[in-house]
C-alpha cells in the first residue's frame, strides 16, 4: 500500500477532513434525529412550514446523536486497533471491526464501562456512549452474539436497511489504502449486520465515495470512482442506479423534499445513499444540504448522517456550521478520537512498532 507522502501541511489537511467527516456524520444525525418517525407533515406542523432548520430536542436536550454516531466511532476504534495489531503479525481488520462493534453492543446492554475489562481501551470507557438510541433490531441482532457475519455467511440476509452505510465513512479514511481494498473492507463489515447485497454494497459505495473526497477528489469524481468499482460487483446494479439517479436529478430545477423523498424511496440503504449524494451536491453549504436531507418523511438521522460525512470529507471541520457543533453531544470525544485516528494514519511507526512501542497509547489501543 503506497500511501500519502505526509509532510506538515498534508497532515493537517487530513487531520481537518478526519474531523470534518466524522463531527460531519455526528451533527447530521443529530439534526435528522428528532424527525426520525414523522412524515414531512408531520415534521412542518412540528418545528414550522420551512420544517426543521435547527437542531432540536431528542433524548432531553439538543444536539443529542444516535446509534449512527456511537457505531462510527467504534468503527473507528476498531480501525486504530487493526493497525496496532498489525505489530503482532495478526492482520484481519475485520475481526478488529467486529469486536469494536461488540464492544458497542456492551454498551447497549450494560449501566457503564466495566472497569475489570482491562482490553475494552478509552472510547469504551466514555460514559456518554451507554445510551440506548434506537439501535434497530439488525443491529442487536448482528452483535448479539460471538459469531462474526461474513460475506460467505451473512448476518440478516434480507437486511436492506440503511445502518451499515451510516457506520461506513471511517473506512474512507484510510487514504493510504488502494479503492478496491477500501470498498472490501467496508462491504465485509456492513454483513456482519446486513446481509443483503443492496446494504452491503451500498456501505462499499459510500466508503469509497469518502475515501475520494478525502484524498481530494470532487463529489461528482468520487461518485464516478465509485460507480467503476460497483461495475464489477454481483447484485451492485440497483446500488449502481440508485448513484445513477442522484446524478441526474442535480439537473432537475430546485432542490427540495420531493426529490429528496423521490430519492430516498423506502428508505433502505440505496436510496439513502442516493439521496444523501443528492443532497450533498446541490446544497448551497454544509447547513443547507443536511437540512434538506433531513425534512423528509424517511430515516432523517441516516439521511443526515450520510450527508454531514460526505460534506466534512469534502470540505474540512472548518464548513460546518459552528453553533450545531457547540451544542453536539459527546464533541470532545469525537475530536479525541479523529485527532487519535489522523495521528496513528500519519505517524503509526513513531506510536508502536517492533522496535518499541508508546505505553499510552498501548493503554488507548490494547493489542488484545
Amino acid at each position: 500500500m503506497s500511501g500519502p507522502v505526509w509532510g506538515r501541511a498534508e497532515q493537517q489537511d487530513f487531520r481537518s477532513r478526519v474531523r470534518g467527516t466524522l463531527l460531519g456524520v455526528a451533527v447530521g444525525d443529530a439534526l435528522g434525529g428528532p424527525a426520525d418517525a414523522l412524515a414531512l407533515d408531520e415534521i412542518r406542523s412540528a418545528y414550522g412550514p420551512e420544517g426543521l432548520l435547527d437542531l432540536a430536542f431528542g433524548h432531553g436536550r439538543r444536539g443529542t446523536v444516535t446509534h449512527h454516531t456511537q457505531l462510527t466511532l467504534f468503527s473507528v476504534d476498531g480501525l486504530i486497533r487493526a493497525q496496532v495489531r498489525r505489530d503482532t503479525g495478526a492482520w484481519h481488520p475485520p475481526t478488529d471491526l467486529h469486536r469494536a462493534y461488540l464492544r458497542w453492543a456492551a454498551t447497549q446492554r450494560d449501566w457503564g464501562p466495566d472497569e475489570r475489562r482491562k482490553d475494552d481501551g478509552w472510547l469504551a470507557r466514555e460514559e456518554w456512549l451507554y445510551a440506548r438510541r434506537e439501535p434497530t433490531r439488525a443491529l442487536l441482532i448482528g452483535f448479539g452474539d460471538e459469531t462474526m457475519g461474513t460475506l460467505e455467511s451473512p448476518k440478516n440476509p434480507g437486511e436492506l436497511g440503511p445502518e451499515a452505510v451510516a457506520r461506513s465513512a471511517p473506512f474512507g479514511l484510510l487514504v493510504g489504502w488502494e479503492p478496491q481494498l477500501v470498498i472490501q473492507l467496508a462491504v465485509e463489515c456492513a454483513a456482519q449486520t446486513h446481509g443483503h447485497p443492496i446494504a452491503y454494497l451500498s456501505a462499499g459505495a459510500y466508503a469509497v465515495i469518502v475515501h475520494a473526497l478525502a484524498c481530494g477528489d470532487s463529489l461528482d469524481g468520487a461518485v464516478q470512482r465509485a460507480l467503476a468499482l460497483l461495475a464489477v460487483r454481483p447484485g451492485h446494479q440497483p446500488v449502481s442506479d440508485a448513484l445513477q439517479h442522484a446524478l441526474g436529478a442535480v439537473r432537475q430545477g430546485m432542490p427540495g423534499p420531493a426529490r429528496v423523498e423521490e430519492l430516498a424511496g423506502d428508505g433502505t440503504a440505496d436510496g439513502l445513499l442516493a439521496a444523501s449524494v443528492y443532497c450533498a451536491l446541490v446544497g448551497e453549504d454544509v447547513r443547507h444540504g443536511l437540512c434538506l436531507a433531513v425534512n423528509q418523511g424517511g430515516p432523517s438521522a441516516a439521511a443526515g448522517a450520510l450527508t454531514g460525512g460526505l460534506l466534512g470529507a469534502l470540505h474540512g471541520e472548518t464548513a460546518l456550521p459552528p453553533a450545531w457543533l457547540a451544542e453536539l453531544e459527546g464533541r470532545p470525544t469525537l475530536l479525541e478520537l479523529a485527532d487519535d485516528f489522523a495521528m496513528e494514519m500519519t505517524q503509526g511507526p513513531a506510536l508502536h512498532g517492533p522496535a518499541g512501542s508508546s505505553p499510552g497509547w498501548l493503554a488507548r489501543y490494547p493489542r488484545a
